[in-house]
């Protein structure tokens, strides 16, 4: 007659510990006493390529700019790291363009006098609707949409120029 040893006593081996198997099929009773290795391992965080599906406009993360105080009441910020410009015409009131000049693509340095000025060819952009005021640029430029709150502004959710 041949004795069989089960997979658990296998596994277990000469230091005499149970190692629990990955698959069932054995006639062998489950253990019954919890040793210290048996306690449950911490759950590792999910990783950015797992198979969760992407935040929805509404989910993602609000994306502050500048703080209200830094963008005076009749000029602006120029935020050249997010390419965008931060105007405030009157106060309370917040508007956003792609801070490239629409005529060769320089970034626009300084917003003065109620307009926004590129250093490049002297085109000049308003405040108010990034339209141009002074050439060589023909195009106003691109808006994008902001909101005021918490003290600061922040792309409007969902509303990507």
């Amino acid at each position: 007659m041949t004795t069989r040893a089960s997979r658990r006593a296998t596994l277990a081996g000469a230091a005499g510990v149970p190692l629990l198997a990955a698959c069932g099929g054995e006639s062998d009773p489950p253990a019954s006493t919890p040793t210290a290795s048996s306690s449950p391992e911490p759950t590792a965080p999910t990783s950015p390529t797992s198979s969760a599906p992407e935040p929805t406009k509404s989910q993602r993360p609000v994306e502050s700019l500048v703080a209200v105080s830094e963008v005076p009441v009749g000029g602006g910020r120029v935020l050249p790291d997010e390419e965008l410009v931060v105007t405030q015409p009157s106060e309370g009131v917040f508007r956003a363009f792609s801070a490239i000049c629409t005529h060769r693509g320089c970034v626009v340095s300084q917003v003065s006098g109620g307009a926004i000025g590129c250093p490049c060819h002297g085109s000049r952009f308003s405040i108010e609707d990034g339209a141009v005021l002074a050439g060589p640029a023909s195009q106003a430029l691109r808006s994008v949409a902001v909101e005021a709150t918490g003290g600061q502004v922040i792309r409007a959710a969902g509303r990507h120029s």
